[in-house]
Parts: structure tokens; C-alpha cells; sequence
């Protein structure tokens, strides 16, 4: 599933492609993906500018004058920006056309699994941070409300281990499997450990790992896993560095014990039993 640095990566390579452009036509070939797609969504946006992109969590975010547009991406789905003439394919599923500089440009939906969503948030619905997706979620991981201390305060009744906090999305979000399970091993904590047993000091240096694997996985362009590719079709390369994840009995590249393989919460996590403590 595309965690919060393919998102973003999506983010950025569509923005200076729909950022400033006017909707000429919104088509939708079936009825919705895991939900309904909004009703008179083409009506809404018709003529309206594309007026900035975001995120929130693993949520992109295109907003406009009337409302704000969100995609999830789901576990298979991914966005392409290509010129009108390219036949659908079976699997794209949403476009949204605007105006290009010569011809008009077409940002696509593929999802072959029909996991992902596209939802309209009308302005007159109030502040898109109380959406029934959106209002649950903790805070950004990149953005200056996130620390040790936060993490360290949020944690001291919760009992559950540390992975499983930290992926309930509730104190921080869009720290998934992949960048969950490097973090804790770059931190030195074992995924195992409960969330209320870890110190502040421990938390600093979580909190700091969480911030440096999503930011070298953002700039690596996200990792490549099965269906995502980029808005350019390119795949990311991340996973070219990881140090635990999807690495089962292989040497640890610090201490070269073998990595083991958990199930946690019905997710695999990878983890080096020597420097994770």
C-alpha cells in the first residue's frame, strides 16, 4: 500500500501540472471504487481552478475555491498527468482534465484493486479537518508539531507495543509498515516493546529516525512495491536501503544477525533482535 512518501511523491509530481489550471471535464467510468464517487462531482468542478495541492496523512488533497477534492490511493492505486489522446485502460477508472499550455492535460486514476477513493469535501461542509476521514488523524510527521515529547506524552497509558501505536495513525500518521519497521530499527527499539515503557530520550531519538527514513524516502521517490509507480511512471528506490524491511534471515546490515519476520496486528515486522533492545 502506498504510505505517506509515495503520496507525496504524488503530490509533487502532479502540482506544477494542475496547480493554477481550470477543470474542462471530470469523467468517472463506473460508479465509485471503495465508496461511491460523489454525486454531481463534474458539476462541482466544472470551471472552477485547481487552486493548490496537499496532504494529510496519506490523503492527497487538491482544493479548490468551492471545496477540496481527496484521493486515497488505496493499496494498488497510483496517478499519471498525460496528454488527452491516451485510451483508458481497463483499470483507470477517474480522470480530471484541465487546461495545459498547449492542449488540455488529463490527471488519471489507476486502481486496479478499487481500494483507493476520490471524495468531495464542499467548503459549505465546514473545515475539511473535521471530514469523517480526516478528523481522527494525529499530527505530520515532517511538520513542526512533532517530537520526542509529543510522542512521549501521547504514550504513557497505552499499553499495546510500539508499532502498533505508532500506526494507528491517532498521535502521528503516515508512519505505515514499511517506514514504521526502519525507524524503530534505526532508533534501536525493539517493535515488541510497549508504547509506555520507552523514555523520553528514546522517544527523541524515534521521533528523529521517523523524520530522516521519510524524508530520504520522499527524496528517493517512495518505494516501489508491487503496483506504485510515480506520476511519470518511474518507480521509486527505497527499498534499495532498507535495513530490516522484507529482509527475513537475511544478515543485518550492522551486526549481521539474521533479520526475523513477526506478524503484528496481521502486518509482518521486520526487526534485528541484536540492535533493537
Amino acid at each position: 500500500m502506498p504510505e505517506l512518501p509515495e503520496v507525496e511523491v504524488t503530490r509533487r509530481g502532479v502540482a506544477p501540472h494542475i496547480e493554477g489550471r481550470t477543470v474542462r471535464d471530470v469523467v468517472l467510468r463506473r460508479s465509485g471504487l471503495r465508496w461511491p464517487f460523489p454525486a454531481g462531482l463534474a458539476q462541482a468542478l466544472a470551471g472552477r481552478k485547481v487552486a493548490s495541492t496537499g496532504r494529510r496523512g496519506k490523503y492527497l488533497l487538491l482544493r479548490f475555491d468551492n471545496g477540496t477534492l481527496i484521493i486515497h490511493l488505496g493499496m494498488s492505486g497510483h496517478l499519471r498527468v498525460l496528454p488527452p489522446d491516451i485510451p483508458p485502460q481497463k483499470h483507470d477508472h477517474f480522470d480530471l482534465v484541465v487546461d495545459g499550455d498547449a492542449a488540455p492535460q488529463v490527471l488519471r486514476m489507476t486502481d486496479p484493486r478499487r481500494f483507493g477513493a476520490v471524495l468531495w469535501h464542499a467548503s459549505a461542509d465546514g473545515d475539511l479537518e473535521q471530514h469523517l476521514l480526516l478528523r481522527g488523524l494525529g499530527v505530520e510527521p515532517l511538520e513542526a508539531g512533532f517530537n520526542g515529547e509529543l510522542l512521549h506524552r501521547m504514550t504513557r497509558t497505552r499499553g499495546a507495543a510500539i508499532k502498533q501505536v505508532l500506526m494507528a495513525g491517532d498521535i502521528v500518521v503516515g508512519v505505515g509498515n514499511i517506514y514504521c519497521s526502519e525507524s524503530l530499527f534505526r532508533a534501536g527499539i525493539n517493535p515488541k516493546t510497549p508504547a509506555r515503557r520507552i523514555g523520553l530520550a528514546r522517544y527523541r531519538k524515534l521521533a528523529q529516525a521517523i523524520r530522516d527514513v521519510l524524508a530520504e524516502a520522499i527524496v528517493q521517490g517512495g518505494s516501489t512495491l508491487r503496483d506504485f509507480i510515480s506520476v511519470n511512471g518511474q518507480s521509486g528506490y527505497f527499498q534499495q536501503s532498507y535495513f530490516v524491511y522484507d529482509r527475513t534471515g537475511i544478515p543485518c546490515r550492522v551486526c549481521g544477525t539474521p533479520v526475523r519476520q513477526i506478524k503484528q496486528g496481521q502486518r509482518s515486522t521486520f526487526y534485528c533482535v541484536q540492535c533493537q533492545k
